[in-house]
Order: structure tokens, then sequence, then C-alpha cells
């Protein structure tokens, strides 16, 4: 990968993501990096905190490329499509990183048959994330490493055969950060109610939230212990759990989320039908 050449057209937290995850791990040398972006002090940026590239015109960055990561804005893409069209190599792998949109979609408006789609998530900005990711049937065994790598750079990755998958895992892990994030805010809040001071009860939710994922893990990874036995540990009869856990269940908590996710599986699947919405130029 080192002497690979990697655009990111489109170059907002997710790239510089990739980037940081990449130049971290070795996969890639600074020089070899070109970020995109119609905001030309975004590039720029970029370019001095890392030494990438900076472009200004996706074409010019695409054509270059060994590999093209697609990571603008889901409403923007049927422009961008547009523009590159018949732009990128055609030993050139296109890897995009764009909520709800389908292969088919990506290839038909490229004119390209190596694609793969990905679904990667919020704490990949420190290495910390999943992404979900498949390839076209064209893409070749030496593409899907490069592939691999580059996503490894931002945490696990899970190579999938089903492009539903894809739309699924936008609803579960690439939009769970904000359903943790929402509960993380509700019980500092209900903390707060309580009577602590707000940086003391942020300081409990996140200990004992971080706590609880890495003791589940690390059961898990001994003894295939579901995460429902652990809930039970801590729930007595009669005690404070139970009591909690009960008015959680009567007020529809697992229902209301496990709604919601479908609604975001739903919205993900109207992302890749419904037709573009035209955004100015310097707001990619």
């Amino acid at each position: 990968m080192l002497d690979k050449k990697i655009a990111f057209i489109g170059s907002g937290a997710m790239a510089e993501a990739m980037i940081v995850g990449l130049l971290r791990q070795g996969s890639a040398q600074a020089m070899n990096l070109l970020a995109a972006d119609v905001r030309p002090e975004r590039v720029e940026e970029l370019s001095r905190k890392y030494g990438v590239q900076p472009f200004t015109d996706n074409k010019q960055a695409a054509t270059q490329a060994d590999v093209v990561v697609l990571s603008v804005k889901p409403q923007r893409l049927t422009d961008v499509l547009r523009g590159l069209k018949g732009a990128i190599p055609p030993q050139a792998l296109v890897l995009s990183i764009v909520a709800g949109a389908p292969i088919a979609k990506i290839r038909t408006g490229l004119a390209h048959e190596a694609v793969v789609r990905s679904m990667p998530n919020t704490p990949a900005q420190i290495s910390q994330g999943i992404t979900v990711w498949m390839a076209a049937p064209t893409v070749t065994e030496a593409q899907k490493e490069m592939a691999r790598t580059i996503l490894s750079a931002l945490g696990e990755e899970i190579m999938v055969d089903d492009e539903n998958y894809l739309d699924m895992a936008t609803a579960l892990s690439g939009t769970g950060p904000a359903y943790v994030f929402l509960f993380m805010e509700a019980l500092i809040d209900a903390g707060v109610h309580l009577g602590f001071p707000r940086h003391v009860a942020e300081k409990l939710v996140l200990q004992t939230i971080l706590g609880s994922v890495l003791y589940y893990q690390s059961v898990h990874e001994k003894n295939g212990v579901h995460v429902a036995a652990l809930r039970n540990q801590v729930t007595s009869p009669g005690g404070t759990s139970a009591e909690a856990l009960y008015y959680l269940e009567k007020a529809g908590f697992r229902t209301a989320l496990s709604r919601a996710i479908w609604a975001a599986y739903q919205r993900s699947l109207e992302l890749g039908k419904e037709k573009p919405v035209h955004i100015p130029e310097n707001t990619q």
C-alpha cells in the first residue's frame, strides 16, 4: 500500500479519520494521500496537519489514484458521480463510505466496475470503529486486501456477501453511536436531577459504560456469556436494579429502541432510491 495513491473525494471528519489511521499504522505515505474538497481552506488544513496533497478539483485527484474513496454527503453523491464519470483509472478501486448508496448506483454513475461499499461509524475517528463492507463481484482479491487495509485503519472490519447487510449496519452500528450518546446524555441528566454536580455525573456515567463494555467483552471472549446473563447478575430480587428495569420495560425501552433502528434502516433504503438534492458547490 505504501506506493498506492489514495484520493479522498470529500474531506470531512471520516476522511480525516482514514488519513490519520493510515498514517498511524504505516499503511500509506502522506505524499500519496490526495484530499479533495470544494472548500480550499479544508484541504489546506489537512495538508498542513498531515502533509497530504490538497485538491479542489475532484477529477484532478481521482485521475491520479489507485484507490478513490467516496466520502461525501449522500445528497451530493449523484452530482459527484456525474463529475467523476470516466475519470477513474480502469485499474483503480472505488471505496464508498456514503450511507445508503448501493453498489449498482456507484458503478453506473461512474461507469466503473471495481467498487466496494462500506459503512463505518464515528469511533473510527480514534481507530475504535467497526466497518461492515462488501465488494462488487468484479473486485479482485488484491483490491479486497487494499480495501481491508484502509478500513482496518478505522478499527475492526467485517466483510459480508449480501448488500442488504450494509443498510442494516447503517441502522445498527453506523447510527449506533447516536443511540449510545443519547443514552449517556439521559443518564447524566438523571444524575444531575438527583443532585450530583454535572462533572461528577459525567464521570460516573462514562466509567460505568466503559467498564461495563470492557467487562462484557472480557467474560464473553472467555466463556461466551450472553449479555442478558450479566444483566441478571446485577438484578437482585426486589432490589434497585429490578425496580429500575421494571420501569424501563414498562416505558417500552426495548420496543422504542428497536423501532428507532428499524426507522434508520428504512431511511437508509430511501437514501439509495431518492432523487438527488442540488447543493451549492461550497457546502460539500
